[in-house]
């Protein structure tokens, strides 16, 4: 399996509320730009999103496609796979909240993709990280907005 892309951010903000807005699905359209639209296809008994369908476009990639989220008991780490995809033949990732001693909360989000389409490994190392980054700018905007 290829290497994983991972970063790391630093959110002002209770590991909870960090993590409330990354479980918000349905308002993803409205802080990550290249979400056209995101809709939960299935729901966990415990209320947390399973199957979650996403419509990408990001300029020259566009992309609707199905992942499936596992998430940890405590509520401070999620990870999910791909189901399905236009482009996509995998896809894998995890978001991981730690606390700091001034309350903020540390955030490792990890991702490998795998296209249909042929791609040199450096540039599909650079797309992943600038997809990374920019998810993590995102979310932070967010959360401390």
């Amino acid at each position: 399996m290829a290497e994983k892309t991972k970063r790391s951010i630093t959110i002002e903000a209770p590991a909870e509320q960090v993590m409330a807005v990354i479980a918000d699905f349905a308002a993803y359209p409205t802080w990550v730009a290249a979400a056209k639209s995101v809709e939960v296809l299935a729901w966990r008994p415990d209320g947390q999103a399973e199957r979650v369908r996403f419509v990408l476009d990001a300029g020259v990639v566009k992309d609707t496609y199905v992942l499936r989220y596992r998430w940890a008991s405590d509520r401070r780490a999620v990870s999910w796979e791909l189901e399905s995809g236009d482009i996509q033949k995998a896809q894998s990732g995890s978001y991981a909240l730690s606390d700091t001693p001034d309350g903020c909360t540390v955030v490792d989000y990890e991702l490998t993709v795998d296209l249909t389409i042929p791609m040199i490994g450096l540039f599909k190392r650079k797309a992943e990280k600038v997809i990374t980054d920019t998810a993590l700018k995102e979310l932070k905007k967010q959360v401390e907005g």
